[in-house]
């Protein structure tokens, strides 16, 4: 589905989601009594184990395969991959994969909660994070805005029933026609349950403590994978620093509690050392400017020093043979846009990143006719290549059909097959591109620019 610079803009609708609200409370309520009456000094050394290898496997299954796998399409993965993935992701909690009918998955466990939210189209949990990143601080489309304030960003969303017409406008073909995403979808209800609060108590009969496992390894141990994620959507957004771009609130910070150190160039200072964070919390996330600046990149951190389990892992499977198509973004990308935030204050080369282009008066290329233009587009046509025409210019996609964060097909909604009226076609893409279907950074709107093959010569 195209949209189009007539639509009207779509208004924030939300109620209280009381069912979702009271079972995320009621599970908080539930393990501080269990931590009570179970204290950590009081169970096994095995069930503390057992507690922290359920939680690292859940986020790496949220990391590696909701998020890298299914969110940005960064890799393929075989098969039994996906299957261990939908499994473990499940365990998390934190809503199947795609969602029949719902508005947003959030943390009620009832499918009911979301059948009768009114919503007759399809919402993907993947596709919510897809929204985050087309539209990322926006506080009507972005579904957990940092700009509306730390508490709504970290679990505030959770609470309501909000509506995001431009979920519709998210490519979701690709999780459709996956047949693991739909049996996790099916049966998400009893995989959760069983899986995430059932089965690590009757693990913790091994060595007789199954009151200790579930406390631990079941409660304690969702709270930890969900306030984990909801610390990357609220303090990775708070403060830190921005080594790759400051056109959003994604920054490098303390998001943890164990740390890496690790030689990184800075707006501050080219040799300045950062902190990553190891932690039990989403195994990479101190490395979020550069995720949101190159998002469909399988990697964190680019350098080799970075702490990136969820990177590792990918790679890891890949040399098993387990994995393949791995992205990532162009080593000449990643250092321009470092460059670009070093010298941010002083390089007069640069433009101000809200415009994100140098002038138009620099183009030293062809200029072409209406009837150039034409005779292109027809044997583009021909020959199946994607042409935009975008704010005055021929812009010639083909080359990065597979590398666009959104998918192909979006470019392909927006593209030029036959031209009739050079106006509304250019107005279609234009609008698309320039914020109606994705906030487009700068280093975007600088990929943009080395595609054009021709400026549309002016008429008379």
């Amino acid at each position: 589905m195209a949209m189009t610079p007539s639509t009207p803009p779509p208004q924030p609708r939300s109620e209280i989601w009381w069912s979702n609200g009271i079972f995320f409370v009621l599970l908080h309520v539930a393990a501080a009594i269990g931590v009570y009456y179970y204290p950590i000094y009081s169970v096994p050394r095995a069930t503390l184990v057992l507690s922290l290898v359920l939680t690292q496997a859940a986020m790496m299954a949220i990391t590696v395969g909701y998020h890298r796998l299914y969110s940005h399409r960064a890799f393929r993965a075989a098969y039994s991959v996906r299957v261990l993935l939908a499994l473990l992701g499940a365990s998390a909690m934190q809503g199947s994969i795609k969602v029949s009918h719902s508005r947003l998955i959030g943390y009620g466990l009832s499918q009911a909660n979301f059948l009768d939210s009114g919503v007759t189209s399809t919402s993907i949990r993947s596709v919510r994070h897809r929204l985050h990143h087309r539209f990322t601080d926006d506080p009507i489309h972005d579904p957990y805005a940092a700009s509306r304030g730390f508490l709504w960003s970290h679990m505030g969303w959770i609470f309501f029933k909000s509506r995001y017409e431009r979920m519709e406008l998210i490519d979701k073909d690709d999780l459709d026609r996956d047949p693991v995403v739909q049996f996790q979808h099916q049966y998400f209800i009893p995989l959760a349950v069983v899986l995430g609060l059932v089965a690590p108590p009757f693990i913790g009969l091994l060595w007789g403590d199954f009151h200790g496992c579930f406390v631990w390894a079941a409660l304690v141990a969702r709270l930890l994978i969900w306030h984990s994620t909801f610390f990357v959507n609220s303090l990775a957004h708070w403060d830190g620093l921005q080594p790759y771009t400051d056109e959003n609130t994604s920054k490098s910070n303390l998001v943890g509690l164990n740390f890496l150190i690790a030689p990184r160039r800075t707006p501050f200072n080219v040799q300045h050392t950062l902190f990553f964070p190891t932690v039990a919390v989403r195994l990479s996330y101190g490395l979020l400017p550069q995720h949101h600046a190159f998002p469909h990149d399988y990697r964190s951190g680019p350098d080799p020093f970075d702490w990136d389990p969820s990177k590792w892992a990918i790679l890891l499977l890949r040399l098993t043979g387990l994995a393949s198509g791995l992205k990532q973004a162009r080593p000449s990308d990643i250092s321009e846009a470092q460059d670009y935030m070093l010298h941010k204050v002083s390089a007069e080369e640069y433009v101000d990143s809200s415009k994100g282009e140098k002038s138009t008066d620099d183009w030293e290329g062809d200029r072409w006719t209406f009837a150039e233009v034409k005779s292109h587009v027809e044997a583009a046509r021909l020959s199946g290549r994607c042409i935009l025409i975008i704010d005055g210019y021929v812009i010639d996609a083909t080359s990065y059909l597979g590398e666009h964060p959104g998918g192909s097909s979006l470019l392909r909604a927006y593209s030029t097959n036959t031209i009739t009226d050079l106006g509304e076609v250019e107005k279609r893409a234009a609008w698309a591109f320039n914020g109606g279907m994705n906030n487009h950074s700068r280093a975007a709107k600088k990929r943009l620019q080395e595609l054009r093959v021709a400026q549309i010569a002016p008429t008379l």
